[in-house]
C-alpha cells in the first residue's frame, strides 16, 4: 500500500519555504536599511536564487539514486534554518549574500526529492500532487508575509529572520518521525550513461523548448515580485505590512488554483493551460505598467501573480511528461533553470528599476509574452493514465 504523504509533505514544504518566502520583503528591507539601489537590490535576489539553483540538479540525482530519502528532507530544514539564522548577524552586502545563497541550496534540496517521491507515488495525478504540494510553500506565502512585514514594522530585518527559523527547525525534528515512511528505492550511484541519458532526453528539441519556457515564466514572475515591495513604497506610500498583506493575498488565490489548474491539466494536457496562463499574465503585467491607479496597479499585479503562480504545476508535470521515470532528476533540472537562469531577471528588473519601478513590469510582460509563444508550439497530448493510484490524499 503506498503512503499517503501529501499532507507530511505539503506541511514540510510550508515550514522549509517560509524564510526563503520572507525574503521577498527582508532582502529589500536590508537593501533599504544599507541605502542600496534597486540594482543592488535586484544583485541580492539574484544570488540568493542563483544559490538554490546550485543545489537543485544534485538533490534531483540523488533522489533517484539515494535510497534513504527520508532523511536527506529531514536534514534540509537544518540546514535552512542554521544557514539564514547565521545570516541575521551579518553586516556588509557580500557576507549577508553568500550566506543566504548557501542557506537557500538547503530549502532547493528539498523540493526535487519531495516533488520526485510524489511523481513517483502518483503517476497518474502527477499535476495534482505537485499542486497540492505546492499548497504548502504558497501557505507559507500567506503566512511568511504578513509575519515579516509586522516583524518589519515593530524591529528590523534581523529579527524577521530569527522569528521564522523557529518553525523550520521545529518541523526537521518533527520530518525525522515521517521520514522512515518515505517510500525507499535500490540505492545506486548515477554512472555516465545516467548523464548521457539525460543530455539525450533534454538536448533536443522539444527538451529545450521546455527548459526555455520553463526559465521566461519564472523570469515573469520574479520581475515582478522582487520589485513590487519597492515599486510600492515608493510609488504608492505603502508601508512592510500594507505591501505584505497585498503580496499575501496575491498569492493564495495563486496557491488554491495549483491543484485545480493541474487536474484540468492531467485531463485535457498541459498545453492549454500553458498557453492561458502565460498569456493572461502577459497582459495583466503590462496594464500594472501603463495604469497610474493602485486600484488598477494591485488588481492587474494580483491577476498576473495568482495566474502565474497556478500554472507552475502544470509546467512542472510538463517536465516529468517529457523525461518519463526519472522524476527526481527531472524535477531538479526544471527548478535549477527556473530559478538558476531565471534569476537575472531579478538584476534585470533592478537595473531597469533605476529608470523607474514600473518598467519591471513591462519587463515580466515580455517575459511572459514569449512563454506564450513557446507554450503555442508544446505537443497537444494527455498526460499517460496509470490504473492503479490511490483515491484519496
Amino acid at each position: 500500500m503506498k503512503p499517503n504523504l501529501l499532507i507530511p509533505f505539503s506541511i514540510g514544504h510550508f515550514a522549509n519555504d517560509l524564510v526563503p518566502i520572507g525574503m521577498y520583503l527582508i532582502i529589500p528591507a536590508f537593501g533599504t536599511a544599507m541605502g542600496l539601489t534597486p540594482a543592488e537590490i535586484g544583485l541580492l535576489f539574484m544570488i540568493h536564487y542563483l544559490g538554490s539553483s546550485l543545489a537543485y540538479f544534485p538533490a534531483g540525482l540523488l533522489a533517484d539514486h539515494v535510497a534513504n530519502r527520508g532523511i536527506l528532507l529531514a536534514l534540509t530544514f537544518f540546514w535552512v534554518g542554521v544557514g539564514y539564522f547565521l545570516a541575521s548577524f551579518m553586516e556588509g552586502f557580500w557576507a549577508f549574500a553568500i550566506l543566504i545563497a548557501v542557506a537557500g541550496m538547503g530549502d532547493a534540496a528539498w523540493h526535487p526529492i519531495a516533488t520526485g517521491v510524489l511523481a513517483q507515488i502518483h503517476k497518474a495525478r502527477r499535476a495534482y500532487a505537485l499542486g497540492v504540494h505546492a499548497i504548502g510553500g504558497h501557505l507559507s506565502e500567506v503566512i511568511a508575509l504578513p509575519v515579516v512585514g509586522l516583524l518589519l514594522a515593530w524591529w528590523d530585518w534581523r529579527v524577521a529572520i530569527q522569528i521564522l527559523v523557529i518553525p523550520t527547525l521545529l518541523m526537521g525534528v518533527v520530518f525525522l518521525f515521517i521520514a522512515p515512511k518515505v517510500p525507499r528505492h535500490v540505492n545506486s550511484r548515477p554512472t555516465r550513461a545516467d548523464f548521457s541519458e539525460i543530455w539525450k532526453v533534454w538536448a533536443t528539441k522539444a527538451g529545450v523548448r521546455v527548459i526555455v519556457l520553463f526559465t521566461l515564466y519564472n523570469m515573469a514572475l520574479y520581475a515582478i515580485i522582487t520589485m513590487m515591495p519597492l515599486y510600492l513604497k515608493d510609488h504608492h506610500a505603502f508601508g512592510w505590512q500594507d505591501t505584505s498583506i497585498a503580496m499575501a493575498v496575491m498569492m493564495l488565490f495563486g496557491a488554491m488554483g495549483q491543484p485545480w489548474m493541474g487536474k484540468i491539466s492531467d485531463q485535457i494536457g498541459r498545453k492549454p493551460i500553458s498557453v492561458m496562463g502565460n498569456a493572461i499574465a502577459a497582459v495583466a503585467a503590462l496594464v500594472a505598467y501603463l495604469s497610474t491607479s493602485i486600484e488598477v496597479t494591485l488588481i492587474s499585479l494580483g491577476v498576473a501573480l495568482i495566474v502565474g503562480v497556478a500554472i507552475r504545476a502544470v509546467l512542472l508535470a510538463a517536465a516529468v511528461d517529457h523525461a518519463g521515470n526519472r522524476e527526481g532528476t527531472s524535477l531538479g533540472l526544471a527548478f535549477a533553470f527556473m530559478d538558476g537562469f531565471a534569476a537575472s531577471a531579478a538584476l534585470l528588473a533592478g537595473m531597469v528599476g533605476e529608470i523607474h519601478l514600473a518598467y519591471a513590469f513591462l519587463l515580466a510582460s515580455g517575459f511572459s509574452v514569449l512563454a506564450t509563444v513557446l507554450a503555442l508550439s508544446m505537443p497537444w497530448r494527455r498526460a499517460v493514465t496509470v490504473a492503479s493510484e490511490p483515491a484519496a490524499s
